[in-house]
C-alpha cells in the first residue's frame, strides 16, 4: 500500500513540474505573440485634442513646404512642433519686452512678430543645406562598409542592409527606405536613382553613380569604394580646417545684430522715456536705416565666411 501511495505521490510531483514547464513555456510564446502583434498591428492610443489637429496639419499638402524646409535644415521638428515653437516664442518675447523694458504694447506686439519672422528666416538661412552636409559626412563611413562588406564577399544589397542597420540619421534613413525597396523586389539600379531624385548632394550623386557603374561593368568595387572614402575624408577635413578659422567671423556675425539691440532696450530699461524719439518721424527713419544696416553687415559677413570647397 505505501509502494503505490509513493508511486502516486511521484506520479503527482512529477505531472506538477512538467505543468509548470509547460505553462511557463506557454506564457513566454504568448508574451512573444503579444510583441509581434504590437509591431504588426500598433494599437492606436488616444491623444488630446491639439495633437489630432497637429498630427493632421503634418499631414496635409500646406505642411509638405515647412517640412522640406526643417529636413533641409536637418531640425528633427515636425511642421506642428515648429508652429507651436514660434507661438510660445511669440508669447515670451511679449511678456519679456512689456514687462522688463516698459515698451507700450502695440509696439511690443509688431517687434515679437518681426523677431519671429526674422528668427524664423534667420534660422533656415544659417542651417542651409545642413541635411546634405550632415549627409556628405557620413558618406565616408558607408564607402568603407561597403568596401569591407564587398572583400568579405557580401553583395552591394546585402552590404547596404549592413550600412542601414549601422548608420545614424541621416543616411541610415536614406539607406532603410532603400533597404526596404530591395526587399519588396525593386531593383538596385530604380532604387538608387531614386535616392538620387530626393537628394542633391553632388557627393551622393557621385557615390551612387560609381556604385551603378562598377555594377554594370565590373570591377574592384572594395578599391574604388576605398578611394572614394579616402578623397572624403580629406574634404570633410578641409572643411572642418575651413570652419575652424572663420569660426570667429561666424560668431561677430551673430553678436553684430543682438548687441546694438540689447543695449538699447537695456538704456531703455535705466532711462525713462529714452526710446520714445524713436517713435517720431524721423526717429522711425533712423531706425529703418539701422535695421537695414544691422541685416547688411550680418549677411555680408556669413557670404564673406561661406566657403564652398
Amino acid at each position: 500500500m505505501t509502494i503505490a501511495v509513493s508511486i502516486l505521490y511521484s506520479l503527482a510531483v512529477f505531472s506538477l513540474l512538467i505543468g509548470s514547464y509547460l505553462f511557463l513555456g506557454y506564457r513566454s510564446k504568448k508574451r512573444e505573440w503579444r510583441q509581434k502583434l504590437s509591431q504588426w498591428y500598433p494599437e492606436e492610443k488616444r491623444k488630446s485634442f491639439i495633437s489630432v489637429l497637429g498630427d493632421r496639419f503634418d499631414n496635409s499638402t500646406r505642411a509638405e513646404p515647412l517640412a522640406n524646409k526643417l529636413q533641409n535644415a536637418n531640425i528633427p521638428l515636425l511642421p506642428s512642433e515648429y508652429i507651436g515653437i514660434h507661438g510660445l516664442g511669440f508669447l515670451v518675447f511679449f511678456v519679456f519686452l512689456y514687462n522688463f523694458f516698459h515698451i507700450p504694447a502695440f509696439f511690443t506686439l509688431i517687434i515679437s512678430v518681426i523677431i519671429l519672422v526674422a528668427s524664423h528666416f534667420l534660422l533656415f538661412y544659417m542651417r542651409k543645406n545642413k541635411y546634405e552636409e550632415r549627409l556628405n559626412e557620413q558618406l565616408s563611413d558607408i564607402c568603407r562598409l561597403l568596401g569591407n562588406a564587398a572583400r568579405s564577399g557580401l553583395t552591394v544589397i546585402q552590404g547596404i542592409d549592413m550600412v542601414a542597420r549601422e548608420v545614424p540619421a541621416p543616411a541610415g534613413k536614406e539607406f532603410k527606405r532603400l533597404n526596404n525597396e530591395l526587399k519588396l523586389g525593386v531593383s538596385l539600379e530604380t532604387a538608387l536613382k531614386s535616392v538620387q531624385k530626393r537628394n542633391k548632394s553632388r557627393e551622393l550623386q557621385l557615390f551612387i553613380a560609381t556604385i551603378l557603374i562598377q555594377t554594370r561593368t565590373g570591377g574592384n568595387l572594395a578599391a574604388t569604394l576605398e578611394s572614394m572614402a579616402n578623397t572624403l575624408e580629406d574634404r570633410k577635413v578641409l572643411n572642418q580646417t575651413i570652419k575652424t578659422m572663420t569660426s570667429e567671423q561666424r560668431y561677430i556675425s551673430l553678436i553684430v545684430p543682438v548687441l546694438p539691440v540689447f543695449i538699447l532696450l537695456v538704456m531703455n530699461n535705466i532711462v525713462e522715456g529714452f526710446t520714445k524719439s524713436l517713435w517720431t518721424v524721423p526717429g522711425m527713419v533712423i531706425l529703418v536705416i539701422f535695421i537695414l544696416g544691422i541685416i547688411l553687415s550680418f549677411v555680408l559677413i556669413r557670404k564673406i565666411t561661406n566657403i564652398r570647397v
